[in-house]
């Protein structure tokens, strides 16, 4: 096999070490990409030194394609200024009369959101659903669109917040290279799409059932698992020398540089930059990229099921009472049993360190 390039994303680099072809992949990300390049130049001038304009979901991930929400929120980091409402107004005008689709109707995005709240409130009587999510999803899942200086603030003191606070990290003795502060908050956040998953069952009757717990099984926990990586990396990426002067000196800032640097990828290329490390899991590796490159695939495609519909519509409209018997639906949810066992086998089988820190630091 010829050398691989240095500059190659990690999820063609997994492809080239299985041999696999993630066509589906390939194109979403060359998509989006394009797609917030055109909203760059679209917000372009809104967004100042104490604000971001920050994007989420499929635009964040790498994986949109035409139809994708745009879920964004116009970050503070500063003082309060009347202005930064017009600006959110602006934002919003905008990407409407560009017709981009616009983001849930929870609320959650399509707004302002301040560091205050995000910063100081993790764990608080305040700190609620919506406030965990656009934590987590800001660390896991988020990109700036033009200027990044406050998304950089923020997402810096998040992290300090995360560390300096995880007093069992610091501690020599106890030997542990995991943040669990950090670890509990993220899983904290997969229950959360849970049980919100649950509940939205309810209050919508059921309503587009099919495609969210196709995503719920899929994307979601995609963005967990690339989670549990990041924090996991910490104790992989790190010899046993650099934690004892880590312990010694108490100083977060090369934990914080570390995580940075690994929360910048995608959760995709979180986990396959990890897993290209274990060549006797590539097995299980390209079975759950398989799974995913499949389900991008039928995401995107525009051919009518039999509904007249397109597989993503269909899925949207599709009632609870059809389910056992509709083809796309079925289809759909072998796509995400092949993607759980995949990942049942890479954490959850003794083999390869992954399990190891899984049953140690993400069960109990």
């Amino acid at each position: 096999m010829p050398p691989l390039r240095e500059t190659i994303n990690p999820v063609d680099r997994l492809a080239e070490l299985t041999g696999a072809k993630w066509r589906n992949l390939a194109a979403a990300r060359e998509y989006t990409r394009a797609k917030r390049t055109e909203l760059q130049k679209l917000l372009d001038q809104i967004d100042t030194n104490d604000t971001s304009i920050v994007v989420f979901g499929s635009l964040a991930r790498d994986e949109a394609m035409a139809g994708s929400d745009t879920d964004w929120t116009l970050l503070v980091d500063g003082i309060a200024d009347p202005l930064h409402v017009s600006s959110a107004q602006e934002i919003s005008r905008r990407l409407e009369k560009a017709g981009a689709p616009g983001p849930g109707p929870e609320g959650t995005f399509g707004a302002l959101a301040f560091s205050h709240q995000i910063l100081h409130w993790i764990g608080g009587e305040d700190d609620s659903n919506a406030n965990t999510t656009r934590r987590i999803l800001l660390l896991l899942e988020s990109k700036p669109i033009g200027q990044p200086d406050a998304c950089d603030r923020v997402l810096n003191n998040v992290l300090s917040r995360y560390l300096n606070e995880d007093r069992g990290l610091w501690d020599a003795a106890k030997k542990r290279r995991v943040p669990l502060f950090l670890l509990n908050d993220i899983a904290r956040y997969w229950r959360i799409m849970v049980i919100d998953f649950a509940y939205k069952q309810r209050a919508r009757g059921n309503r587009g059932y099919a495609l969210r717990s196709i995503k719920l099984g899929l994307s979601r926990k995609l963005i967990f698992v690339s989670g549990l990586l990041a924090c996991f990396s910490c104790s992989l990426d790190f010899s046993d020398e650099q934690w004892v002067e880590f312990s010694r000196s108490r100083n977060p800032q090369p934990l914080i540089a570390h995580l940075r640097t690994v929360l910048n990828m995608t959760p995709l290329e979180i986990v396959a930059s990890r897993l290209a490390n274990y060549e006797d899991a590539f097995p299980a590796s390209k079975r759950l990229f398989d799974a995913y490159d499949k389900f991008i695939g039928m995401l995107a495609d525009n051919t009518p099921a039999t509904s007249g519909k397109s597989p993503r519509e269909h899925l949207a409209d599709i009632s609870v009472d059809d389910l056992e018997s509709d083809k796309v639906f079925q289809e759909a949810r072998k796509i995400r049993q092949e993607f759980g066992k995949a990942l049942s086998d890479l954490f959850l089988k003794p083999g390869i360190e992954l399990y190891n820190l899984t049953v140690e630091y993400g069960v109990f």
